[in-house]
């Protein structure tokens, strides 16, 4: 498979950042978008909504569907998957992007933050792929794709990003690991993807003194590219895997990695790594 053409891809938190890069890169195939995020309405602090990604979806030559989705509520995200149903007729892709973190100690990390980052991240994996998989069973090359970290068990991590935000985003993984298990006989691929280095989203851009590490970062770009390899691969022979994005995207045989960076001036080996990369 060489495209996304007509493919129906479901991206929670497409609205911005990763989630709106997968799905741009995706239209310019012609494939249908769902555009599953929160923002309807601008926010003060973070760029974009369902609304603005959808006009730059479909100047693209893609198909949006913009829905408002809080992916820790079940009945919103039933109804999302059954408007995509009505809409586009079935879904071929699920892309759990949606996250939220706080980099907090134990100490300091109220149980509300707590709560917040395992119900969206780790909960909220778990619940839309729970409704998107009766679908992806019918569908031809069926893929779902969690950004998350490979389960990496060393304890530095746990304490440098927080006990929570580090479940939070495990729980993802090990929906990814388990998944992929236990659909395989269905031919549905269920992988992870994550950066080698830090991304500039709005996340890293919100953060207390943060130019220096977004100086040090790279676009969001990267990650479409690197997901759009997965996506274009045989699902019932690509699954399971954790996998880098720039390491796939050397395998697809890419060599100059220069367009993904944030600024221009910063050197490849100067990049900061991601986390839960030893």
């Amino acid at each position: 498979m060489t495209s996304l053409s007509g493919k129906t891809l479901f991206i929670t938190g497409a609205s911005r950042g990763i989630g709106l890069e997968i799905a741009k890169i995706a239209a310019k195939d012609g494939a249908n978008i769902v555009i599953a995020a929160k923002t309807a309405e601008p926010h003060p602090k973070l760029s974009g909504t369902i609304h603005t990604a959808a006009a730059e979806i479909e100047q693209l030559g893609g198909k949006a569907l913009p829905v408002v989705v809080d992916v820790r509520d079940e009945a919103q995200v039933e109804a999302a998957i059954d408007k995509t149903i009505s809409t586009f007729g079935g879904i071929d892709i699920l892309i759990n992007n949606a996250s939220a973190i706080s980099l907090t100690g134990t100490l300091d990390t109220p149980m509300k933050s707590y709560d917040l980052m395992n119900q969206i991240n780790a909960r909220g994996t778990y619940l839309c792929s729970q409704k998107a998989i009766p679908y992806l069973q019918k569908a031809q090359n069926p893929h779902i794709l969690t950004l998350s970290p490979p389960l990496n068990l060393n304890p530095k991590w746990f304490k440098q990003c927080g006990v929570a935000y580090t479940m939070a985003k495990y729980g993802m993984s090990m929906c990814v690991l388990g998944m992929a298990e236990e659909f395989k006989q269905d031919g549905i691929a269920v992988n992870a993807l994550w950066p080698k280095t830090t991304i500039s989203t709005a996340a890293i851009k919100n953060m207390p003194d943060s130019d220096s590490i977004v100086k040090a970062s790279r676009t969001p770009l990267i990650m479409a590219d690197a997901a759009y390899e997965i996506l274009t691969k045989d699902s019932q022979l690509f699954t399971g895997n954790f996998v880098i994005d720039e390491q796939i995207l050397r395998e697809s045989g890419v060599t100059d990695f220069s367009k993904y960076r944030e600024d221009p001036s910063t050197p490849d080996d100067e990049l900061f790594l991601d986390f839960y990369l030893d």
